[in-house]
């Protein structure tokens, strides 16, 4: 069952795929909002929403483009892209847009209520200590989940700060791209190893002037190239 409070927004052109996972969804105990286009959904979409479920095909605003503009929001609100295409180059866009997990059409209400489930467990469990990592004017604090520079904050994806925070923790040494696969998302999800580097790319240009932390050592992984002081 789900815990109190959760609710989902689900959001499809096709009324018939809304009731049917609005159906399924109640039944699991989740608060269930629908809505039939991108740009009813930014109406309905508020802070109690714990997840979206969005269809990537819709007439208007598509799923990418509501997910992208989320995203330049600052908004990081846990996203299942739902499509009737499988190509790889798809699913690694929606990845690279912040996406948390990709459903394919024609699906299972038992794998989609799977995913909804792990994505939500991974959202509302704390996976790292609170303490914070301290490197000039970058600040990644894990206890208000919030990177800063310079005081000021980066809007990082869930994916993109646990990456960074993982990097961090692991400092100085080095993490293929399957630890960090293993590590970030579950292993219900399909991921590419391609997938860490679009996340890698997307957070090193959010980090700006501090981008040359984040180093590539060709065939092995991805490490930090400096300790970052560690204050608790």
């Amino acid at each position: 069952m789900a815990i109190m409070g959760e609710k989902i927004l689900v959001v499809d052109d096709e009324k018939d795929i809304c009731n049917i996972l609005q159906f399924n969804l109640e039944n699991e105990g989740f608060e269930v909002d629908v809505a039939y286009s991108g740009e009813e959904a930014l109406e309905k979409l508020s802070e109690s929403h714990s997840l979206i479920i969005l269809d990537v095909m819709m007439e208007g605003m598509s799923g990418f483009k509501m997910a992208e503009k989320l995203r330049k929001e600052g908004n990081t609100v846990p996203l299942i892209f739902l499509t009737a295409k499988n190509a790889e180059n798809d699913m690694l866009k929606g990845f690279s847009l912040g996406g948390d997990d990709y459903v394919t059409k024609p699906f299972s209400v038992k794998e989609v209520l799977a995913r909804v489930k792990a994505v939500l467990k991974r959202t509302t469990t704390s996976q790292t200590p609170s303490t914070k990592w301290v490197y000039e004017d970058l600040v990644i604090d894990t206890a208000s989940h919030r990177v800063t520079i310079k005081d000021e904050e980066v809007p990082l994806t869930k994916k993109e700060f646990e990456i960074l925070v993982l990097l961090a923790q692991s400092a100085p040494n080095i993490l293929t791209r399957s630890e960090i696969l293993n590590k970030v998302w579950s292993e219900n999800e399909f991921v590419l190893d391609r997938t860490v580097d679009v996340h890698i790319t997307r957070l090193r240009k959010k980090l700006g002037d501090y981008s040359s932390l984040i180093l590539n050592r060709s065939g092995f992984g991805y490490y930090l190239n400096t300790d970052l002081n560690n204050e608790k």
